[in-house]
């Protein structure tokens, strides 16, 4: 399974990002190993949660693992078939190993959206 965690570092030991659509980067998570990409989203005037949604549709990811997701970027996911499950506290690797292991949530609400807001 492929999974997409936002990060605030390109690094391993980095925790999950509590913004999906302004995080810096995404961890790519296959079968422990992983792959660190730029978020389009991170640095857009308007619709980030849209354009990272997007980049995580592209990654080809079966699953995306937040804190938290608006409602305009869960659309494009479940339009991808991209599951998205709650996080917990950990790096993107714990994450990842916990979503294979079938101990995460799927996230099921999702809020309005930041708009306007940095």
């Amino acid at each position: 399974m492929k999974v997409i965690i936002p990060v605030d570092e390109a690094s391993p030991n980095t925790g999950v990002c509590p913004s999906f659509g302004r995080a810096p980067y995404f961890a790519l998570c296959e079968g422990g190993s992983v792959e660190f990409i730029e978020n389009p989203g991170a640095a857009a005037e308007g619709g980030a949660g849209l354009k990272a949604a997007q980049a995580a549709a592209d990654s080809g990811a079966d699953a995306l693992v937040t804190p938290r997701c608006g409602e305009n970027a869960a659309q494009v996911l479940k339009a991808a078939e991209v599951k998205i499950y709650k996080s917990r506290p950990g790096t993107a690797l714990e994450n990842a190993a916990a979503l294979e292991a079938g101990e995460l949530e799927e996230l099921t609400r999702f809020h309005a959206g930041f708009h306007g807001i940095a």
